[in-house]
């Protein structure tokens, strides 16, 4: 069955950096859109950014986090620099889409069981 394994997550302070990784396996995500999404406690899951034919990214992360993947090991990245307080959260990777909509949680297929980010001030 298909798996999502992220990793990476941690506690750091504000203004570090930190790259998240999201593994799959069972079957072949090279051609689909994958993408990260947080939560942080009490509120509601968001949208980060998202990888296909091109990127995308919250206007809250723009310039900050950069998504990338690797289709040889079917593994997509996050890369967050200069992190800040606000962005403590849990981070899920998030597969195969199921319409256009990239930043919509129920638009995708398969969820990683989340990393927890934790920046402190």
């Amino acid at each position: 069955q298909v798996q999502l394994v992220e990793s990476g997550g941690g506690l750091v302070q504000a203004g570090d950096s930190l790259r998240l990784s999201c593994a799959a396996s069972g079957r072949t995500f090279s051609r689909d859109v994958m993408g990260w999404f947080r939560q942080a406690p009490g509120k509601e899951r968001e949208f980060v950014a998202a990888i296909g034919g091109n990127t995308y990214y919250a206007d809250s992360v723009k310039g900050r986090f950069t998504i990338s993947r690797d289709n040889a090991k079917n593994t997509i990245y996050l890369q967050m620099n200069s992190l800040k307080p606000e962005d403590t959260a849990v981070y899920y990777c998030a597969a195969d889409l199921k319409n256009p909509r990239v930043v919509d949680k129920l638009a995708y297929e398969y969820w990683g069981q989340g990393t927890q980010v934790t920046v402190s001030s």
